[in-house]
C-alpha cells in the first residue's frame, strides 16, 4: 500500500492550524496549562507575535470562546463578541463604571438552549425542519453576573487574544472585571504581548492569587528540537551550521524559525518528504530564504511606515519629538528592542540629536505611540510602549530580520529635517 508523501508545508511554516510534526512543548508548558485549567484560576499567556501562543491555545483549549482584541475595542465589545459566538445577542443600552445594562436574546438554537437552562422564557415559532425554532428572548443585564452565568452554562472557556491591542484604560477595566468573573466562577485565559511580569496584577492588585501568568519564550534547545522533529518527519537532517544560522536569525521566535525552515527547503528545491535521509547543509540556502522573507515583508513595513508618518503629521505640536523618537528606536540594536528600550535611553539619544526635546514631553508622546501604528481596524502593532516600566519593546520580531536586508529610507527622516529646520514640533 502506497502512502502519500508529506509536503514540506505540512511540516514547516506559519499556519492557522497546528503542524504536529514540528510542534514542540516548550518547557513542558502544555502540562502546566493543563494543570492550571483544572484549578479555579485565570491564566495569562504572554509572548511576542508569532511565538506560538495561538498553537498553544488551540492544543490545550480547543473548544473555547475566542475573542480578538483591537486597539479601539472596549471591554463591552468583548462580551458582545463572546455571547454572539454562543448565538446570543447582547444589546448594550447603558454602561456605567462598575455595571452593565442591556438585554440578551437568542439568535439561534444553541443560544436559546443556554438561556432556557438559565430560566429565560423560550417559545416556539413553528417547524424548521430540524426541530422548534427559538424566538428572541430578552432580559435586563444589571451587572456582570448574568454574562458570567451564560458563559458558565455554555461549558466553554473564555479566551481573550491580543490583549495588548486594548487601550490602557480598557485593560484596567477588564482587569477589574476579571476579579468579578473569578467570584462568579468564570475563569478566563488572557493572551497577549507585554514585557512587564504580572501586568494584570499590576492593573488590579485584587487579582493576586487569582491569576497565573506564563511567559512563552524559546531557548536554543527548544528551537533546535523544532528543526530536528520536522526534519525527521521529512527524512531530512539539518546540519549544525544550517541550524545555527536559522536559530540565530529567528531572534528566539518559533514562527520566524518555521518560515526560515520552509524557505530554506524551497531554496533547495525540496518540497516533499524524501525517500531516504538527506542532509541539509547549504548555509547559503538559509541566506536566500532570509532575503526572500525580507522581500515579502516589504509591503507590511512600508504600510507600517506610512501609518506612523501619517499619524505623526497630524500631531503638529509634537512632530519633531515623534520623528526623533522613531529614529532612535529604529536604530536601537536587536537585543535592546527584544529586552525593552528604556525611556531614559531614548531620551538621552533623542536629546543628543535635538536639544529641544524634553523628557516629560517625550514620555507623553510615547504613551500615544501605539495609536500611530495600527490601521482603522486596530491591527498592525509592531512596537509597544509599556507605561508601567517606561520601555519600548518589539512586538513583531520580523522587523529585525527585515531591517537587516532592507535598504529603505524611513519617512520620519525627512520629517526630522523639516522639524529641525523650522524649529517646530517640539512642544506638546
Amino acid at each position: 500500500m502506497l502512502f502519500a508523501k508529506k509536503a514540506t508545508s505540512d511540516v514547516f511554516g506559519v499556519s492557522n492550524e497546528i503542524l504536529p510534526d514540528s510542534y514542540v512543548d516548550r518547557g513542558q508548558l502544555d502540562e502546566r496549562i493543563q494543570l492550571l485549567l483544572k484549578r479555579p484560576t485565570h491564566i495569562a499567556l504572554r509572548g511576542e507575535s508569532k511565538c506560538g501562543k495561538s498553537w498553544l491555545r488551540q492544543r490545550n483549549i480547543p473548544n473555547a470562546i475566542v475573542v480578538q482584541c483591537r486597539l479601539k475595542k472596549t471591554v463591552v465589545d468583548l462580551y458582545v463578541d463572546a455571547l454572539s459566538q454562543l448565538q446570543i445577542n447582547f444589546t448594550v443600552e447603558q454602561t456605567q463604571s462598575s455595571s452593565l445594562k442591556g438585554s440578551v436574546e437568542a439568535s439561534g438554537e444553541i443560544g436559546a438552549s443556554i438561556l432556557a437552562k438559565l430560566g429565560f422564557k423560550v417559545t416556539s415559532s413553528g417547524e424548521t425542519g430540524i426541530g422548534e425554532k427559538a424566538t428572541k428572548v430578552g432580559r435586563d443585564i444589571n451587572d456582570l453576573r448574568y454574562i458570567a452565568e451564560i458563559i458558565k452554562a455554555s461549558g466553554k472557556r473564555l479566551v481573550v487574544e491580543d490583549f495588548h491591542y486594548m487601550s490602557v484604560e480598557q485593560r484596567k477595566g477588564f482587569a477589574f472585571d476579571l476579579k468579578a468573573l473569578w467570584d462568579y466562577g468564570v475563569f478566563v485565559v488572557v493572551i497577549g504581548v507585554w514585557s512587564q511580569s504580572n501586568m494584570l496584577i499590576y492593573l488590579n492588585p485584587d487579582l493576586t492569587g487569582r491569576i497565573e501568568e506564563l511567559s512563552i519564550y524559546w531557548i536554543e534547545s527548544d528551537l533546535d528540537l523544532i528543526l530536528m522533529r520536522g526534519g525527521s518527519a521529512l527524512q531530512l537532517a539539518f546540519e549544525r551550521d544550517v541550524k545555527n544560522r536559522m536559530i540565530t536569525d529567528c531572534f528566539g521566535n518559533a514562527g520566524i524559525l518555521q518560515r526560515l525552515a520552509l524557505g530554506t527547503l524551497d531554496e533547495l528545491g525540496i518540497t516533499e518528504e524524501q525517500p531516504q535521509l538527506v542532509p541539509v547543509e547549504q548555509v547559503t540556502a538559509v541566506e536566500g530564504a532570509e532575503m526572500a522573507y525580507a522581500e515579502q515583508l516589504n509591503p507590511l513595513y512600508q504600510q507600517f511606515a506610512k501609518l506612523v508618518s501619517s499619524g505623526i503629521r497630524t500631531r503638529e505640536n509634537s512632530t519633531g519629538i515623534y520623528a526623533h523618537a522613531m529614529a532612535v528606536i529604529m536604530a536601537a540594536d536587536d537585543t535592546e528592542l527584544m529586552r525593552g528600550l528604556p525611556l531614559d535611553a531614548i531620551f538621552e539619544r533623542a536629546h543628543a540629536r535635538q536639544d529641544r526635546i524634553q523628557r516629560g514631553n517625550l514620555a507623553k508622546v510615547l504613551e500615544k505611540f501605539e495609536e500611530l501604528q495600527v490601521d482603522d481596524d486596530g491591527r498592525g502593532l509592531v512596537l509597544s510602549y509599556n507605561d508601567a516600566t517606561g520601555e519600548v519593546s518589539i512586538v513583531d520580531r520580523q522587523l529585525l530580520l527585515y531591517r537587516r536586508y532592507a535598504t529603505v529610507k524611513w519617512p520620519w527622516e525627512d520629517m526630522i529635517i523639516e522639524a529641525d529646520k523650522l524649529g517646530k514640533g517640539f512642544d506638546y
